[in-house]
């Protein structure tokens, strides 16, 4: 049996005529740059999110250095991110002159921990980002109220999250402001690059939406320096057909999820951890194991595709450190992720099949 980590095109060939007949309209329309399909995603995202307000933009790292940007963060401040992520992270604190100021993270969430980012705040923190990595929420109660205590902005990295909840509120809702990825493979993806921000600050929305268009209040009045990062009327409009089955294929995702943790027996396995007041979608299945390259060996002789997400710790890539301080502090569980996680398959056309086979091969492969 042969398993793909993931599947795009079947998800297409599901809701195919949708699709088809809402990019036909656009070029019909003509409508290809902040056009009414931009505007009715925006309207129906932040509405099924639960925020106030949505800002279209070109791509998820657009995302993040808008939101920076729009918050005043620039040389001389610092943001804590954790020391795991998408390199996008850091990338883009840099891209804004600010510093990124690496924290741990917590060895069951595999999010931020808390009490490694209080040590870390000095006057020069402006903002602390959390990453909601693999789709698990990051505890935003404790954050909100740390950042309220210390007087600093707290930026929601849901690129990996698209309807995770925490506490019966979706994530980037809890944050000053939120950044969606709508990369193909998330589980709300388009069909190129694309994504968002969200914020319940309405001043904050207006200032994102001039700095995406070259900071234009209106055409040809320029209030600030802006960018060019619009989200295009072709990508909208397949994002607003997906839309309306992101929670199915969530569901889903979770239905493969709890499978995948009865059914793999190994004890040599970390399988995710799910607290009770918390929502896991599962971007990722996420496994732990000291044997990570022989196990992804193993499963790629039987033709299962595994990833690994992600190698390295952001504060050694050589781009990323070169930007630090000599002084390196220690990240022994990042560290120990980068080394030991390793990705199964899980998409929302994965069958119950398929997760039955890559389980077997996994128990197989410490049962030799």
């Amino acid at each position: 049996m042969k398993v793909p980590f993931a599947n795009l095109y079947s998800q297409y060939v599901s809701i195919k005529e949708e699709i088809d007949a809402e990019i036909i309209d656009v070029i019909k329309n003509s409508q290809y740059i902040l056009s009414e399909k931009v505007e009715e995603f925006e309207l129906n995202f932040s509405f099924w999110n639960g925020s106030k307000y949505c800002v279209g933009c070109g791509n998820g790292t657009d995302a993040i250095e808008i939101a920076l940007q729009a918050l005043n963060i620039g040389p001389g401040d610092e943001v804590i991110v954790p020391a795991m992520s998408w390199v996008s992270s850091a990338e883009a604190v840099i891209r804004q002159g600010a510093k990124p100021v690496f924290a741990d993270i917590d060895s069951s969430t595999y999010c931020l921990d808390y009490r490694t980012v209080e040590e870390l705040i000095t006057a020069k923190t402006k903002a602390i980002m959390v990453v909601h990595l693999y789709g698990y929420p990051a505890d935003c109660v404790l954050f909100k109220s740390l950042c309220k205590q210390e007087g600093i902005f707290l930026i929601e990295d849901c690129a990996q999250a698209h309807g995770a909840f925490l506490e019966n509120k979706k994530v980037g809702t809890f944050g000053d402001i939120g950044i969606f990825s709508f990369y193909p493979g998330k589980n709300l993806g388009a069909y190129g690059d694309a994504g968002c921000l969200v914020t319940d600050q309405e001043e904050l929305a207006s200032i994102c939406k001039q700095i995406r268009n070259h900071g234009q209040i209106s055409k040809y009045l320029f209030n600030r320096i802006g960018r060019n990062s619009r989200l295009d009327g072709i990508q909208a409009a397949i994002l607003n057909v997906k839309l309306k089955y992101i929670d199915s294929w969530n569901n889903h995702r979770r239905y493969l999820a709890k499978l995948y943790s009865e059914l793999i027996s190994a004890k040599e396995i970390v399988r995710p951890f799910v607290h009770e007041t918390s929502d896991h979608v599962f971007h990722l299945y996420v496994i732990r194991t000291e044997n990570r390259n022989a196990l992804k060996s193993f499963l790629e002789d039987r033709d299962i595709q595994s990833l690994i997400h992600y190698p390295q710790i952001l504060p050694e890539i050589p781009s990323i450190s070169s930007h630090l301080d000599t002084q390196k502090l220690d990240y022994p569980i990042s560290r120990m992720l980068a080394n030991e996680a390793l990705s199964i398959p899980l998409s929302d056309t994965l069958s119950y099949e398929a997760v039955h086979y890559v389980s077997d091969s996994i128990n197989d492969f410490f049962n030799l």
